[in-house]
């Protein structure tokens, strides 16, 4: 007890020195008393079949494959819907079977909107999309997750006289039906996490939110007997908000969010016991040299919703990094100007001690947005990562889906990818000026699935992704390595940067090409030692249009493209 009195009391004097230091705090944020999910339209019943259609967007590149998810019968997508804030979970006994949850808008007329699902048991190639649960229902914030053994678990906000409250909805046949349902307590903006492990929680479900109606000032509950009923209302330590939870290999239950300019993990040790009272060991500010960003208005990408959670992540891989905890977040720096930057740390002893903040982005400049950043941790301590981003469109809210991964436990970080074709997140509301608060991922030894929303057709969709790890040379131990990365900005006008790396002395080489595979230039042509390099292409004497650009270093091949606008 008295472990746990100092912690708070030195809780409670960082988190006051950091907002005494940081005076530009985000306006708006952690407003508790403020219900944020409310029935501002009524609901607009609309036929599917009466809906006109286009093609589903589909994408594939070397890396990454993304399928369209919310279609119709015939895998068509429905016009003058909307769909946001997805969550991905996947079935441990078979990962060929995933479900995806999100918030459905029938018409984009109404902010009315419900539980809307769809399901794959072909790893990712086709999706079903049913409708929703409950039709009619105002639900949102969905969060998906599996237990051991298959089944799948829906968490879904409502509204009732009493509040906001969540009820937690169970599927035992991969995601296809439903049951009606079981009261979890709850309030805005919850999480979810199963505990998968063979330990003594094995089973256990927690449910913890931010801002609380139905048992104020609490914010977390569980459930010990697999879904039938949950727990009266109790508090985190240190008060984490609009974060996320995870398990540790030891079922150590572990919350992170935002605290006012700051963040917070706390950990309990006894949440898997059924019958104990949940106790929580620590509550730890971790720095991540910036603030959670919320309502930044119309010039961010997401007017009125979140820039992205805290996502807390954990390595049970069983190699030199396990047992790693790893905090992520889109935040708006406090030493520089960025309005958004991909920020990590890590800790090895369990949350006790964290390390410096790490930018996960690696773009030059401070004028872009780097938003929505989500991570996972693969089985074999692969950290996964990705984010929205508009550096190749500077000034605007245009976004492309970014990946990076690490294989030092985050210590260091892969030179970014662009994984999708641009968009443009303003278009497409649902009388709801935002494409949701979150994204969600898994990975696998293999490569990362993820769920997220983006307005490729014109509107608001759900998207998988398939991300394998990128492609390059491999090193004496088998680590695959990047060399090559996209050209900045891209599209460009007058110049542009192309940053590569050379990882042993070897005669390198790079050649701009047209789409015919005509050498157009030689950009560079001599014996690199080994160590990173930029170059600038200059747009003089190329004509609008699309290019490439190859890389050729020992026994390496990587090819890019560029756009080149006059």
């Amino acid at each position: 007890m008295n472990k746990i009195i100092i912690q708070v009391l030195v809780l409670t004097l960082l988190l006051s020195a950091t907002a005494t230091a940081q005076k530009n705090t985000v306006p708006g944020q952690f407003e508790n008393s403020r219900i944020l999910e409310t029935v501002d339209d009524e609901y607009i019943p609309v036929s599917r079949k009466s809906m006109k259609t286009s093609e589903a967007y589909r994408y594939s590149s070397v890396y990454v494959t993304t399928v369209q998810v919310n279609v119709n019968e015939e895998g068509e997508n429905m016009l003058g819907d909307a769909a946001n804030e997805p969550s991905i979970a996947f079935d441990p006994t078979d990962h060929n079977n995933m479900v995806i949850g999100w918030r459905q808008f029938d018409t984009i007329a109404s902010n009315f909107r419900q539980a809307g699902y769809g399901y794959t048991s072909d790893g990712g190639l086709t999706w079903t999309f049913p409708g929703t649960i409950e039709p009619g229902v105002f639900r949102s914030d969905p969060v998906l997750d599996s237990d051991k053994w298959g089944n799948f678990y829906f968490n879904s906000l409502s509204l009732d006289s009493s509040g906001l409250m969540s009820k937690v909805f169970l599927s035992d046949n991969q995601g296809t039906n439903w049951d009606e349902g079981t009261f979890a307590q709850g309030g805005d903006k919850p999480w979810m996490s199963i505990d998968k492990t063979d330990g003594p929680g094995s089973g256990n479900i927690y449910n913890y939110w931010n801002a609380s109606t139905i048992c104020p000032p609490h914010n977390f509950t569980r459930s010990t007997n697999g879904n039938l009923s949950y727990e009266d209302c109790s508090s985190i330590l240190g008060d984490p908000g609009w974060g996320t939870t995870a398990i540790n290999a030891q079922g150590k239950l572990f919350v992170a969010g935002s605290q006012d300019t700051n963040f917070v993990v706390a950990r309990s040790s006894n949440a898997q016991y059924p019958g104990q009272m949940v106790t929580w060991d620590l509550a730890v500010p971790v720095y991540l040299d910036g603030s959670m960003k919320v309502f930044a208005g119309y010039e961010s990408p997401n007017p009125l919703g979140l820039l992205g959670q805290a996502v807390i992540a954990i390595d049970s891989s069983g190699t030199e990094t396990d047992g790693n905890i790893y905090l992520m977040c889109s935040v708006d720096r406090h030493s520089n100007s960025d309005p958004g930057d991909v920020m990590f740390s890590r800790s090895t002893d369990e949350g006790e001690t964290w390390s410096d903040p790490v930018q996960v982005n690696d773009d030059p400049g401070y004028n872009a947005w780097q938003w929505f950043g989500t991570m996972s941790v693969a089985p074999n301590g692969r950290i996964d990562a990705i984010w929205l981003d508009t550096r190749g469109h500077p000034g605007t809210v245009i976004s492309e889906l970014y990946y990076s991964y690490s294989l030092n436990g985050g210590v260091t970080w892969s030179i970014n990818e662009s994984i999708s074709e641009s968009f443009d997140p303003h278009v497409g509301w649902p009388n709801q000026n935002k494409l949701g608060d979150y994204f969600h991922m898994f990975s696998d030894s293999d490569c990362a699935h993820l769920a997220w929303a983006a307005t490729f057709n014109g509107e608001q969709d759900i998207y998988y992704s398939h991300i394998s790890q990128v492609t390059g040379i491999k090193d004496d131990k088998g680590t695959t390595k990047r060399c090559l990365a996209q050209n900045f900005p891209n599209p460009f006008v007058d110049k542009t940067s192309i940053r590569y790396t050379v990882w042993s002395r070897s005669m390198t080489t790079i050649e701009l090409t047209d789409i015919k595979g005509k050498v157009i230039r030689t950009l560079v042509h001599r014996i690199h030692s080994p160590g990173s390099y930029q170059i600038e292409l200059q747009s003089r004497g190329l004509k609008q249009g699309m290019y490439y650009y190859t890389l050729r270093s020992g026994q390496l091949i990587e090819t890019r493209k560029l756009v080149v606008i006059k």
